[in-house]
C-alpha cells in the first residue's frame, strides 16, 4: 500500500522549494490541459509540443455545421472538437484551434478498433453502431505533451504525444485477428458537404502511407500533406469512397479499388488497416504533417522522430515544455501553480509554427517559399492575442514574436491585396474579427526592441494596411472620421478599433522619426470620439448624415453597431486616451461611479438571447471577461484616480474567471488572450496599451516570481503579505524606489531587478 503521508510531505516540500531551487522542477506536472474543455473554454486535451505544427487531441462527436440548410448552432460546443460534457470519443485527430469561438481543421481522424470493421461513426447514443467508443473521465489523463485514454467498449488503451510536427499515437490491444485502424479522411471540425476539395492517399509498403487533404473551410484554400507509419506491418487494408454517383467515372473503374490497392483518390475517403493483435500489444502510429509535400512530411517524419519510441518521444515532448515554463517560477499553492502553469501552457500552443524541418512553407500566393533566418509562424488570432499573448511574448518570448512578427511581414509581401494578417492560418487570411490588430503588434514588437528587421518596411506595411479603403468600412471611416451605421452592423466597434489600431501606427511612426505619417496617423486616432454621444455618455452609432441612430440600447448586443460586446463595455474603449475619455465622461468622479456601474449591474437573461460566446459564467455584472473588448477595463481606475478599485476588481475576476477545473475559464481562451491576462494580471502589472512601453499596475495574485528574460537577466517579483485579503498595494517598489504613479515600463523589467508589492487588506488611499 502507498504511503499517503508521504506523498503530502513530497508536495508540501516541492511547494516550499526556494525559487532558484524550483528551477529544475517538473514544472509540466502543474499543467492540466483539461482546463477550459467545459463549456466555453474551447480548449482541447490532447498532445502538442510548444507553438507546435501539430495539435494532436480527441474528438467527442461529428456536429455538422449545417443542418436543414442553415448554421447548426450545436457546432459552436466543438471548435476544439472535444467536449468534456461528452461520453464519446469518435477519433484522434492530428490539427486543432486552442480556445477560439470558430474553428477549421480535425484533419487525418484515427481510430483503433477491435471486431467487425464498422467505417461509420455511430452516434453518441448509439456508439456501438460505428467505430466510436465509450470512455469515462476516470480513465483519462492529460499532460503536458501527453494524453491518455481507455476505449471502453474496444478495451483498447489509447495514448498520444508530439513533436512540433508530428503527432504520435499508442494503441494498446486485446488479442484479436480483427483489430483495425481507421484513418477518416472526411473527418473534421465545421464540417459540411463540399468542404472537402480533394484527398489522395498512396500505400508505399505495407507500413507506409503518405497523401494530402485540400478543403474549402475557414481558410479558403487549405492543403495538408501528411506521412504516417505504423510500427508493424498491416495484413491487408482498403477504403471506402462516400463521393455518391457521378456520370463520368473515369477508367479507374478497372480497378478494385476498394481492397489493397495502393493509390486512390477522391472527395470523401476513408481507409482501414487491418492486425493480428497479442494481448496488450502495441500498435504505434507516427503521423507527421506538412504545408509543402508528401516528400517533405516524410523528411518532417524522419528528423524528429526517427527511430525514437513512444516513451522517448513523450519524454522529450515534456522536457521542451519543461523548459518553456521554467520561464517563469512562482511561489504558491498547487492550485495557484496548476492555474498559472496551465495558463502558460496555453499561452505557449499559439501561433503555431508553419514550415517543415527544410524551413520550406507555403505563402498565400500559394507558392512554397523557403523561411530565411526565421521561424514562419500561423494561427494569429489577432483580434483577441493583440492585447496580452503578444506583449506578453514581448517579456517572455521575444524571439518568437520576432519571428511572428516577420511571418507578417511574409504574409503581407506574398499577399495580393498588400495587407498585414487579420486573421490567417494555413497561408489564408480568414478576415475574422474587426480591426487590423497587426499593426499593434508589429509597432509593439520594434518600439520595444524585439525586431532585427527594416522597421521602416514594416510601418509601411502597417500604413498600407491601414489604408485599404475597400476592406470593411476603412474608406469611409478615413473620409467621415466614422463608419455609417447603414454601411455596417459593427460601424462603432470598427471606428474604436481602428482609433486604436491608427494611434499604434502613430507611435511606431514617431519611434522612427516619421513625422508626417506621425501627424496623420495620431489625428485619425482621434476619431473614437465620432461615435461617443455627450447627451447618454455612451458611444452609439452614426448615420452618414452625421446624427445619431435613434433606436439605440446601450445594452443589446444586437443591432446596435458593436461586435461580440455591448456600448456598455466598448464605450470604454479607448486605451490609447483614457485621459481623455475620462474628461467626455464627465471627469474622474463620474468616470470611477460608472465603472461601478459596469461591474455590479445585473443583466437579464434577455442580454444573452442574441450572443453565442457570452454566457453568465464570463461576466462580472454587465463587466464581460469571457470576451476580450474590455480587457483592459480594470485598470481604468487607475487613471480616474482610485487605483484600489484596479486592484479590488482584478483580484475579484482572477478568482471568478480562473479555476483549476474542466469548466475553469468563463469564455472561449481564444488563442491564449485569456490565459495571458492571468498570467500578467497575476504578475502585477498589464498593458492597457500595446505599442506604449507602459505597463498598469493591478495587484499580483502569486506571493513571489522570478521572470528569467532571454538576454541573461532575472526580474524578480514579490508581493509581501500577499493573500485572498490582503489585495489592496500599500506601496510598490522597483530596485528600492516607490513607483507613485502605477506605470511600469518595459525596458524596466528587461533590464532585470526586483519589484516589490507591499500589500494590505484596506484600500490606500
Amino acid at each position: 500500500m502507498k504511503n499517503p503521508g508521504k506523498s503530502v510531505f513530497l508536495l508540501f516540500a516541492i511547494l516550499n522549494l526556494p525559487l532558484k531551487a524550483q528551477k529544475f522542477e517538473k514544472l509540466y506536472q502543474y499543467v492540466h490541459p483539461l482546463i477550459g474543455t467545459e463549456k466555453m473554454g474551447h480548449t482541447y486535451p490532447g498532445a502538442t509540443a510548444p507553438f507546435g505544427a501539430i495539435q494532436l487531441s480527441p474528438e467527442t462527436d461529428t456536429i455538422s455545421y449545417e443542418l436543414n440548410g442553415k448554421y447548426n448552432g450545436e457546432v459552436y460546443k466543438y471548435c476544439a472538437g472535444y467536449r468534456y460534457e461528452d461520453k464519446t470519443i469518435v477519433g484522434f485527430s492530428s490539427t486543432h484551434f486552442s480556445g477560439t469561438g470558430h474553428s477549421d481543421l480535425g484533419d487525418f481522424l484515427i481510430m483503433p478498433t477491435v471486431g467487425k470493421l464498422q467505417l461509420n461513426p455511430g452516434t453518441a447514443s448509439q456508439p456501438e453502431k460505428g467505430y466510436r467508443s465509450r470512455f469515462s473521465h476516470q480513465n483519462e489523463k492529460s499532460e503536458a505533451g501527453y494524453y491518455q485514454v481507455k476505449l471502453d467498449d474496444h478495451h483498447i488503451l489509447a495514448e498520444l504525444t508530439a513533436t512540433s510536427r508530428v503527432g504520435v499515437h499508442r494503441y494498446t490491444f486485446p488479442k484479436s485477428d480483427q483489430s483495425h485502424i481507421i484513418l477518416d479522411l472526411m473527418a473534421g471540425i465545421y464540417n459540411y458537404d463540399g468542404k472537402n476539395v480533394w484527398t489522395y492517399a498512396r500505400v508505399e509498403n505495407d507500413n507506409t502511407i503518405t497523401g494530402y487533404r485540400q478543403t474549402n473551410g475557414w481558410a479558403r484554400t487549405r492543403t495538408v500533406y501528411f506521412a504516417m507509419k505504423f510500427s508493424k506491418p498491416f495484413k491487408s487494408y482498403g477504403q471506402k469512397n462516400y463521393d455518391g454517383t457521378q456520370v463520368y467515372k473515369g477508367f479507374w473503374r478497372k480497378f478494385d479499388q476498394t481492397q489493397n490497392f495502393p493509390e486512390i483518390a477522391g472527395k470523401n475517403l476513408k481507409m482501414y488497416f487491418d492486425f493480428d493483435t497479442d494481448e496488450n500489444e502495441a500498435i504505434e502510429i507516427k503521423l507527421a504533417i506538412s504545408p509543402v509535400s508528401q516528400t517533405n512530411a516524410l523528411e518532417n517524419l524522419e528528423k524528429e522522430t526517427g527511430n525514437l519510441s513512444f516513451n522517448e518521444i513523450k519524454a522529450k515532448a515534456q522536457e521542451d515544455w519543461n523548459k518553456e515554463l521554467k520561464k517563469i517560477i512562482i511561489k504558491g499553492s498547487e492550485t495557484e501553480k496548476v492555474n498559472f502553469y496551465t495558463a502558460m501552457y496555453h499561452t505557449f500552443i499559439n501561433p503555431t509554427v508553419y514550415m517543415d524541418v527544410n524551413g520550406k512553407y507555403k505563402g498565400l500566393d500559394q507558392n512554397v517559399h523557403q523561411a530565411e533566418n526565421f521561424t514562419n509562424y500561423t494561427t494569429f488570432s489577432l483580434w483577441d492575442t493583440y492585447r496580452a499573448l503578444h506583449p506578453f511574448f514581448n517579456i517572455i518570448q521575444p524571439k518568437r514574436n520576432n519571428d511572428m512578427v516577420k511571418s507578417m511581414m511574409a504574409h503581407y509581401n506574398q499577399f495580393s491585396m498588400k495587407m498585414l494578417p487579420i486573421w490567417s492560418h494555413y497561408a489564408n487570411d480568414n478576415w475574422c474579427m474587426s480591426g487590423y490588430h497587426s499593426v499593434s503588434v508589429v509597432a509593439d514588437a520594434i518600439i520595444k526592441g524585439n525586431y532585427d528587421g527594416d522597421p521602416k518596411e514594416a510601418l509601411k506595411a502597417c500604413v498600407e494596411t491601414a489604408n485599404k479603403r475597400n476592406y470593411e468600412g476603412i474608406g469611409q471611416y478615413i473620409d467621415l472620421g466614422f463608419i455609417p451605421a447603414e454601411k455596417s452592423g459593427t460601424s462603432v466597434s470598427n471606428t474604436l478599433e481602428y482609433a486604436y489600431d491608427d494611434w499604434a501606427i502613430a507611435q511606431l511612426a514617431k519611434y522612427l522619426g516619421e513625422t508626417e505619417i506621425y501627424n496623420q496617423f495620431i489625428k485619425r486616432s482621434e476619431n473614437w470620439k465620432n461615435n461617443f454621444d455627450k447627451s447618454i455618455g455612451f458611444m452609439r452609432p452614426r448615420l452618414a448624415d452625421g446624427s445619431f441612430k435613434k433606436d439605440f440600447d446601450v445594452l443589446s448586443t444586437h443591432g446596435q453597431g458593436f461586435i461580440e460586446g455591448n456600448s456598455w463595455n466598448y464605450s470604454f474603449f479607448v486605451p490609447q486616451n483614457p485621459g481623455e475619455l475620462i474628461t467626455l465622461m464627465g471627469g474622474k468622479k463620474k468616470f470611477a461611479s460608472k465603472l461601478d456601474e459596469l461591474f455590479t449591474m445585473h443583466l437579464s437573461d434577455e442580454f444573452f438571447a442574441d450572443t453565442e460566446d457570452i454566457t453568465r459564467e464570463g461576466i462580472i455584472g454587465g463587466y464581460v471577461h469571457g470576451n476580450e473588448p474590455a480587457h483592459h477595463v480594470a485598470y481604468l481606475y487607475n487613471w480616474a484616480g482610485q487605483p484600489w478599485k484596479t486592484q479590488s476588481q482584478i483580484r475579484h475576476i482572477l478568482e471568478m474567471q480562473y479555476k483549476a477545473t474542466p469548466d475553469g475559464l468563463g469564455g472561449n481562451d481564444d488563442a491564449g488572450q485569456m490565459s495571458a491576462w492571468y498570467i500578467l494580471s497575476s504578475l502585477g502589472f498589464y498593458p492597457v496599451a500595446p505599442g506604449s512601453e507602459d505597463y498598469s499596475i493591478g495587484s499580483p495574485a502569486i506571493d513571489q516570481a522570478i521572470l528569467n528574460l532571454e538576454n541573461g537577466k532575472t526580474f524578480e517579483i514579490e508581493a509581501i503579505n500577499q493573500s485572498p485579503q490582503n489585495v489592496y498595494v500599500q506601496k510598490v517598489l522597483l530596485n528600492g524606489k516607490e513607483i507613485k504613479n502605477f506605470i511600469l515600463k518595459h525596458s524596466e523589467i528587461m533590464n532585470g531587478g526586483k519589484l516589490t508589492f507591499y500589500m494590505g487588506n484596506k484600500p490606500n488611499k
